[in-house]
């Protein structure tokens, strides 16, 4: 990469973490893209280089947030893989339930996501990030012989994405995000549990 890639690299990378503690700490409606620029010590000219608008700053926020849960996520599959297919699912379904206790990612990605984005897009996404894994790990457990072989996959993996979401926004409009957690997390693992061979 040239020395010029690197500075616009650079200056776009600011303005995404400048756009984000903006958004985490005050809404997406309440931040103008002027303070977004001053908080990231750059230009105006340098937004609209990067970005189109307003909304589709706050898009790179949300997939730079989407590709850190589905890291975490992996990171907890990879370390329960070692055991049974099922402990690692387990794992990867509370890891994402905990991120949803985190206020960054509650105020970003589930109440100012749906609206800004939209459903369709916002949920277009999550499936872009979120289904690969679950695919995954139903598949390694099928393949271990702990998971039904005669479930159709894709559609699993949906429904269950679909309750993850779900849990996602009742945790994020609990008055007590991490109670709603501990309500939410065995009504998914048994979900799981519903899918193992008998």
């Amino acid at each position: 990469m040239g020395r010029q890639a690197e500075r616009s690299e650079s200056t776009r990378a600011g303005l995404v973490a400048a756009a984000r503690e903006l958004f985490a700490e005050r809404g997406y409606a309440a931040v103008g893209t002027p303070e977004v620029v001053e908080h990231a010590g750059s230009s105006r000219g340098a937004l609209y280089h990067h970005f189109k608008d307003k909304r589709e700053l706050f898009r790179a926020v949300y997939i730079q947030i989407e590709q850190e849960i589905v890291q975490q996520v992996t990171e907890a599959l990879a370390a329960e893989r070692s055991a049974e297919p099922i402990a690692a699912l387990q794992a990867g379904l509370r890891t994402f339930l905990t991120t949803c206790v985190e206020p960054e990612r509650v105020r970003i990605m589930l109440i100012d996501a749906p609206s800004v984005l939209g459903w369709q897009e916002w949920r277009s996404l999550d499936e872009q990030y979120g289904l690969g894994l679950i695919m995954t790990g139903l598949e390694a457990g099928v393949d271990a012989g702990a998971l039904r072989w005669d479930i159709a996959r894709r559609p699993a993996a949906l429904m269950i994405l679909s309750a993850l979401g779900e849990a996602a926004l009742y945790i994020a409009n609990a008055e007590d995000r991490e109670i709603a957690r501990q309500e939410t997390e065995p009504t998914i693992l048994a979900l799981l549990d519903g899918l193992r061979t008998r």
